[in-house]
């Protein structure tokens, strides 16, 4: 299990991911503010296409805990052991600020009744109707990074113009898209 940045990779390589927009943070770091929020987003696969959900979480150990009702669209893949993705950040728009987490692991059913019993009564769903259901995520990839980019005055002598259909046919000089 380890920290993962894109950062050093070789731009421009078919396959390879942009790097973060903001400086990596190691794994501890990212797992703290990971449990410092109440809600991310899981990413799984649901009929053959992705699928989000937003869910409340909790962090047990190296675990992202989350509660889900019978007939949830993630059960059948964490049921499979499927690998899923979540995600949780905070931002902050009017500061350019925040930071971004996402873990990828495996999901599974919890089915100690023990901790069941725990995450029912330390994990409170935000939707109504009977969660009787508990999944944990392991963290087997650990990616973070934060956002700050400092205000800057906005340069009033730029104007955006929307193109129009006759703007985008061709240009006087029979370029195609030289008229913007």
């Amino acid at each position: 299990m380890s920290t993962v940045s894109d950062r050093g990779r070789a731009a421009g390589r078919p396959g390879d991911a942009e790097p973060p927009p903001g400086p990596a943070m190691s794994r501890q770091e990212a797992l703290d503010l990971l449990a410092s929020v109440p809600v991310g987003r899981v990413v799984f696969s649901h009929r053959a296409l992705p699928a989000i959900r937003p869910v409340n979480h909790l962090l047990d150990g190296d675990e992202v805990i989350i509660r889900t009702h019978c007939g949830a669209a993630l059960l059948g893949p964490a049921g499979q052991g499927a690998v899923v993705a979540y995600e949780a950040d905070a931002l902050d728009p009017v500061r350019r600020t925040g930071w971004s987490v996402v873990v990828t692991g495996v999901a599974a059913p919890v089915t100690d009744p023990e901790r069941l019993r725990r995450y029912h009564h330390t994990l409170r769903p935000w939707v109504g109707g009977a969660m009787a259901h508990a999944i944990r995520i392991s963290t087997d990839v650990v990616t973070g990074f934060r956002i700050g980019r400092p205000l800057a005055q906005p340069d009033t002598s730029i104007r955006c113009v929307p193109t129009t259909a006759s703007s985008r046919s061709a240009s006087s000089d029979g370029e195609p898209g030289a008229a913007v």
